[in-house]
């Protein structure tokens, strides 16, 4: 195996991991808050988690394309239920295009935002990986609005007080 390859598997394997975390994060908080609003300058816990979701429907087009496009982010579905749902399907057709996917075509260039003003060319898997560590910032952010509407928060990367290891 090509360490360019080890690269596509160990960005696969990590993003398999990390999904399912997401998921256990997004599916700790209450049903009946997704209003919740920690600050008036803060996304509603409703969109919040659709920005988890349907932000990896946006990197991962823009990834197989090389433009991200950001314009076209759909409104949030009305109910966690459907949003977890739609977060399985999004998944499983990101993965699948991404493991389609050359590591040659991977490892092309892409124009891609890496702070205030600053856009840089970046290879296509390196965009991939900036999708999944964003998504673990929204994760974590998601995981104090569990503990603020009253929920129960999951262990991430170790224990958590609601869910003891030991």
């Amino acid at each position: 195996m090509s360490h360019n390859t080890d690269q596509k598997q160990g960005l696969l394997d990590s993003w398999e991991r990390e999904h399912a975390v997401t998921v256990k994060v997004l599916s700790a908080f209450p049903d009946n808050k997704l209003d919740f609003k920690p600050h008036e300058r803060s996304r509603s816990a409703k969109d919040l988690m659709w920005t988890v979701v349907y932000e990896e429907k946006v990197f991962v087009d823009g990834v197989v394309s090389g433009k991200l496009d950001f314009s076209s982010f759909a409104p949030a579905l009305a109910t966690k239920a459907e949003i977890l749902e739609a977060f399985e399907k999004i998944h499983m057709e990101a993965l699948g295009k991404i493991k389609n996917m050359s590591i040659d075509d991977l490892m092309k260039t892409m124009p891609y935002m890496e702070g205030p003003k600053a856009i840089v060319e970046k290879p296509r898997i390196g965009v991939v990986w900036s999708m999944i560590m964003d998504q673990v910032h929204h994760r974590g952010q998601m995981s104090v609005y569990v503990r603020m509407a009253g929920g129960k928060v999951p262990s991430i990367y170790g224990p958590s007080a609601d869910e003891l290891w030991m």
